[in-house]
């Protein structure tokens, strides 16, 4: 499955022309290589997500064509989220 349709099936990203978008940024590491929109996401396969001042790792376990929104969070497991800390306002 493409990465920027798998994000937006898991609902990691809500649109898939943003999910298009931040892949295409090189904002998105898989396996440890910068992934682009058109990477082909694999079970096992582990995510690095760069949003702003967040940064998710994620780990996908199941691909599904579609998914109903309960069903969303199968497809992965979280295994970091770390938000960096602004000093420019102290």
């Amino acid at each position: 499955m493409r990465l920027d349709k798998f994000l937006k099936t898991a609902r990691i990203i809500k649109r898939r022309t943003v999910a298009k978008s931040i892949s295409d940024q090189g904002r998105i590491l898989l396996n440890g290589r910068i992934a682009k929109s058109s990477t082909d996401v694999k079970s096992n396969d582990e995510l690095v997500i760069k949003f702003g001042n967040k940064t998710l790792t994620l780990k996908v376990n199941q691909l599904f064509e579609t998914t109903k929104k309960a069903d969303a969070d199968r497809m992965y497991t979280v295994l970091d989220e770390q938000y960096e800390r602004d000093f420019s306002n102290e």
